[in-house]
C-alpha cells in the first residue's frame, strides 16, 4: 500500500484501524501489526485483501512476489502468510520502511526482502520474472503506465504471472497496450482494483 494523495472517499474508507494492520489468512491469521503514522498511508482494507486472495487462491503458494510501493506491506505480508516462497518489498518512505522492517522481524518472515529504494530503480535492476506483482502506487501521478512500461521492458512476467493493480476510478488505462488482459476486477468508492495477466496466444 503506497503513500498517496487520497480522495475523501478513499481516505474515509481506510480510516478505521488506520495505524494497525491485521493479517486475515494463513499462518499469521489474526496477527495485528503496527502501521507507520505517515500521512496518506493506509493498509489495503481487509475486505479488498480478502477479495484479492480469493481471486488468487492456490496461485500464492510457492510464488515469487514483488510488493512495489509496499507502504504497510499488507499485500506482501498476506502473501507470505498464505505460503508465498518470497516477497521483495520496496518502500521509499523512511518511517514506513522502518515499521515494515520491524513487522517483518516480528513475524520472523524468512522469505521477505525489504529495500528502501525508488520503485523505478528496483524494477530496472530486476532480471528474473515474478509470479505475482502487487502495485498500489500513489494516485494522480501516472504511476501505473510508467511501472508497466518497465515490467514489460524488463521481461519481469512469464505467461502465468499476475499483476494486482489499484488506481483511481478516473484513471484511464488499457492493459492490452502492455500485452495484458483483465482477469478479475472490482471497485470501492473512488478506488478501482484489478488482477491482470499476460495475453497468451493460442495460435
Amino acid at each position: 500500500m503506497a503513500n498517496r494523495p487520497e480522495s475523501l472517499n478513499h481516505r474515509s474508507a481506510r480510516k478505521a484501524g488506520a495505524n494497525q494492520l491485521r493479517i486475515i489468512g494463513g499462518q499469521w491469521r489474526s496477527r495485528r501489526l503496527s502501521v507507520a503514522a505517515v500521512p496518506g498511508l493506509r493498509p489495503t482494507p481487509e475486505r479488498v485483501r480478502e477479495t484479492l486472495f480469493n481471486w488468487l487462491q492456490s496461485d500464492v503458494a510457492g510464488s515469487r512476489c514483488l510488493d512495489l510501493f509496499a507502504g504497510s506491506g499488507a499485500l506482501g505480508l498476506e502473501a507470505l502468510s498464505r505460503g508465498a516462497a518470497s516477497v521483495i518489498f520496496v518502500e521509499k518512505n523512511k518511517q514506513a520502511y522502518q515499521q515494515l522492517q520491524a513487522n517483518i522481524h516480528s513475524l520472523q518472515a524468512e522469505g521477505a526482502q525489504l529495500f528502501r529504494h525508488d520503485a523505478l530503480t528496483v524494477l530496472k535492476a530486476e532480471q528474473v520474472p515474478f509470479d505475482l506483482i502487487f502495485l498500489d502506487p500513489p494516485f494522480h501521478q501516472d504511476w501505473p503506465k510508467r511501472i508497466l512500461d518497465l515490467i514489460v521492458a524488463g521481461a519481469l512476467l512469464h505467461p502465468a504471472s499476475m499483476v494486482y493493480l489499484e488506481h483511481e476510478m478516473s484513471y484511464k488505462l488499457n492493459p492490452q497496450d502492455w500485452g495484458l488482459e483483465i482477469y478479475r476486477e472490482t471497485h470501492a468508492g473512488e478506488v478501482y482494483s484489478c488482477l491482470l495477466k499476460p495475453i497468451v496466444s493460442t495460435s
